[in-house]
């Protein structure tokens, strides 16, 4: 399996009623929180409107849609998912230390690892617990499954 550091990450994803799903990526698969689980940074994909997690996080929204999960929310007006079933285009670009997540065409985030703002966020997500968590050179990407019926298609990594 291979690992990446400077990347574009495309996928087409569809959600249905209640889902939660996420594109890890930078993930250490020697850190889990429990079989079948793998520790890395997240482009969360979750509908806003049928799941609680949109609502918690560590900071308020950093559990929604395109968010990069419990560390970083999107501002709600700048994101604007497709209908339930429908659809959706995400990007992950990764480059040195910037991170960026696209949603349907928009950039709806970004964000530097490494910097002071960055580890103070760390240290109050439930990533505290996993030193370095986000800063490692390279990691996995892989796409999450909670059990809920999400479609990828589509899926294209371009390397920096």
């Amino acid at each position: 399996m291979d690992k990446y550091s400077d990347f574009e990450l495309h996928v087409d994803f569809k959600i249905t009623p209640g889902a939660n799903s996420g594109i890890k990526y930078f993930v250490d698969p020697e850190l889990n929180k429990g079989a079948g689980s793998a520790i890395g940074l997240e482009y969360q994909i979750l509908d806003d409107l049928g799941h609680p997690d949109a609502r918690l996080g560590s900071h308020k929204g950093s559990r929604a849609m395109a968010c990069l999960y419990d560390l970083i929310e999107t501002e709600a007006f700048s994101k604007l998912p497709n209908p339930i079933g429908e659809w959706n285009h995400a990007i992950v670009i990764s480059r040195g230390n910037h991170g960026e997540h696209w949603l349907n065409g928009r950039r709806v985030l970004e964000y530097e690892r490494k910097t002071p703002e960055f580890r103070k966020r760390v240290q109050e997500s439930k990533f505290k617990k996993w030193p370095g968590f986000g800063e490692w050179e390279d990691g996995h990407i892989l796409l999450q499954d909670h059990g809920d019926r999400v479609s990828f298609k589509n899926i294209k990594i371009r390397e920096f």
